[in-house]
């Protein structure tokens, strides 16, 4: 969300470790989903009286950790991830329900896995359907837990990678190059495709395999960051993305 609700620099990574993108000078929260099994209030309070007596810097950030969890879960335990498409809807809800505090971060990235579809990808229905209605699942939980701030909201949605434009002998796609990013959120100026689009037709395809991809990602984060937050183009190409200065911001994307 954007705004002056939030005065904190804080960052918010969600998963097992800060994304890349999240890295930098700016101090970051991070929270994972519950992957271990539940223990009792007894077990925290032994082993935060433990640290409080030989280690207070530890003491200080299990209490932070704790606090984070306890907000960010909210209703049921999370359950294990890789590739579960409810898990993404819970982790969207946790993630959304620390940038609502009053301090909470500004910022989020979340990483959700499982979408490596060598085999068996599915089409209406499968394994690809049920991990894009897990996202879609996601988007509900962020509108949900932001209420009146998802109208000054901007959800990015991006890949490493894409995948193969034709099937494998496994049913399903190997890694490609181009693919789709989405953008949606309150504050997204939206209901529209914008590509450069190079079609799909052998002679068209990258290297005879690939969508051939025709826009710099990093533009369309900058011109997110831009709006959002209203970082200058000098800004966002010598700090934000280093060595990326040619690159300009995509206009219009917010509202």
């Amino acid at each position: 969300p954007k705004g002056d609700r939030i005065q904190t620099r804080d960052g918010l990574g969600v998963g097992l470790m800060t994304p890349i993108v999240l890295r930098g000078e700016a101090p970051v929260m991070g929270w994972a989903p519950q992957r271990l099994a539940e223990t009792n209030d007894d077990l925290a309070r032994r082993v935060m009286d433990l640290y409080t007596h030989t280690d207070p810097a530890l003491a200080k950030a299990l209490q932070a950790g704790l606090t984070a969890d306890d907000l960010a879960r909210g209703g049921p335990a999370m359950q294990p991830g890789g590739g579960d498409p409810g898990m993404m809807a819970r982790a969207a809800a946790g993630a959304a329900r620390l940038m609502m505090k009053e301090e909470g971060p500004r910022i989020a990235v979340l990483s959700y896995d499982g979408w490596d579809t060598h085999a068996n990808q599915g089409g209406v229905k499968g394994r690809l359907a049920d991990l894009l209605g897990g996202l879609d699942g996601a988007f509900a939980a962020f509108e949900r837990e932001f209420g009146a701030a998802w109208k000054e909201t901007a959800i990015l949605v991006v890949t490493e990678f894409g995948r193969t434009a034709r099937i494998n002998g496994t049913e399903g796609s190997d890694h490609g190059t181009a693919t789709v990013a989405m953008l949606v959120g309150g504050a997204v100026k939206g209901g529209r495709v914008i590509a450069d689009w190079p079609g799909l037709k052998a002679s068209q395809l990258h290297e005879g395999r690939d969508l051939r991809p025709t826009t710099d990602l990093r533009g369309v984060m900058k011109g997110v960051l831009a709006n959002q937050f209203g970082l200058s183009a000098g800004v966002l190409g010598e700090r934000v993305f280093p060595g990326s200065s040619l690159i300009r911001p995509m206009e219009g994307l917010i509202a």
